[in-house]
C-alpha cells in the first residue's frame, strides 16, 4: 500500500481520537478546551475506537481471506461543534471500508458481512462487561452533579434508550442495594457504559437487513431473492419506531419510538436503497453459516435500542 494512503488512514484515526476524546472530557460535564482536562475523556476515546476498529478490521481480514482487495479503515471524525444543526456527541461516525475488487460468491459475502459485526459486538461485550463490573462510587457522579442526590424536581435530561442486552447486563453484573447503577438519563458520563451502548447501537444500525448494510450482505446471502422482503418489512418497522417518536409532540407518550429511526428509515430508502447488487456465485450457503447468520439476527434484536435518544 502507497504510504500516502497509509498516512491518510493514519491521520483520520488520530483526528477520531481526537475528536472522541474531546467529547469522552464533554460527557463529563468538563471542559474540553482546557488541555489539562484532555486525560479524562481518554478512557471513552480507547474503548470507543477499540469497539470501532475491531468492527472494522473484522471486515477487512474476512474480505483478505476471500481476496477481496480492500481498503483499510476510514475512521470518521465527528466533533458536534463543527456542524451545530447535527447532534452527535459521540466525536465519530464509526468507520467504514470499501472494497476494491468484485466479492466472488454469497459465502464470501456472508463472511466478510457478518465479521465486523461479530468482532465488534465482541469487543462491546468486553467493553460493557468492564464498565459494569468497575462501578465507581457516589464519588463520581457527586462530581458531576453535587446536588445529585438532593435534587426534588428533575428537568428535561438527555436520556439514552434501553436494549435489552445492556439491561441483561446491568441486572447481571451489578447489584442496586449496594452500589449506584446510573440510570439511562445518567449513564453516558461512565465512559465504558457510554461506549458500549454506543458499540450496541452502531452494531443494531449496521445488522439491520436493508441494501448493503450488513445485515443486507447477510439477509442476501442467507435469503437470496427473498431478501426484498425482509428489507423492505425493515424499512417499515423502523417507519413505525420513528413515526412513535413523533407522538410525544402531539401529547401522545409511548414506550418505544425515535425520531432518529424515522431519518435512518428515509436515508436506507432513498440514498443506501433497498435492494442488494446480485452476486455471480450465488450457491448456497452451508449450514454452519446459516447458524452464524441467524445468530447475527439475535445480535441485532438484543443489541436494539427501540428509543434511540431523547431528552
Amino acid at each position: 500500500m502507497p504510504i500516502r494512503k497509509i498516512i491518510f488512514h493514519s491521520s483520520l484515526f488520530i483526528i477520531t481520537f481526537f475528536t472522541t476524546t474531546i467529547a469522552g472530557v464533554a460527557w463529563l460535564n468538563i471542559d474540553p478546551r482546557e488541555l489539562i482536562n484532555f486525560a479524562a475523556g481518554m478512557p471513552y476515546a480507547l474503548s470507543i475506537l477499540f469497539i470501532v476498529s475491531t468492527h472494522e478490521f473484522g471486515h477487512y481480514f474476512a474480505a483478505r481471506y476471500h481476496n477481496v482487495e480492500t481498503t483499510l479503515p476510514y475512521f470518521i471524525p465527528f466533533p458536534n461543534f463543527v456542524i451545530p444543526y447535527i447532534y452527535n456527541p459521540f466525536g465519530t461516525m464509526g468507520a467504514v471500508i470499501k472494497t476494491k475488487s468484485a466479492i466472488p460468491s454469497k459465502k464470501a459475502m456472508f463472511d466478510i458481512g457478518v465479521s465486523g459485526p461479530i468482532a465488534g459486538f465482541i469487543a462491546t461485550l468486553i467493553v460493557l462487561i468492564y464498565g459494569f463490573t468497575h462501578l465507581p462510587g457516589t464519588d463520581f457522579i457527586l462530581k458531576i452533579h453535587p446536588d445529585y442526590f438532593g435534587k426534588s424536581n428533575d428537568g428535561p435530561a438527555l436520556t439514552f434508550g434501553n436494549s435489552i442486552l445492556y439491561n441483561f447486563f446491568s441486572f447481571l453484573f451489578t447489584d442496586p442495594s449496594r452500589q449506584f447503577v446510573p440510570p439511562m438519563s445518567e449513564m453516558y458520563h461512565y465512559p465504558f457504559l457510554c461506549s458500549g451502548w454506543f458499540g450496541l447501537f452502531i452494531t443494531s444500525m449496521n445488522m439491520i437487513p436493508v441494501g448493503q448494510l450488513d445485515g443486507g450482505h447477510i439477509s442476501y446471502s442467507m435469503f437470496g431473492n427473498r431478501h426484498h422482503i425482509v428489507s423492505n418489512v425493515s424499512i417499515a418497522l423502523l417507519l413505525i419506531l420513528g413515526g412513535m417518536g413523533l407522538l410525544p409532540i402531539y401529547g401522545i407518550n409511548t414506550p418505544f419510538g425515535w425520531a432518529g429511526w424515522l431519518i435512518w428509515a428515509l436515508i436506507l430508502l432513498f440514498l443506501i436503497k433497498p435492494s442488494h447488487p446480485k452476486i455471480d456465485d450465488e450457491s448456497e450457503l452451508d449450514p454452519a453459516r446459516k447458524i452464524i447468520g441467524w445468530i447475527s439476527f439475535i445480535i441485532l434484536i438484543l443489541s436494539f435500542t427501540p428509543s434511540g435518544m431523547y431528552e
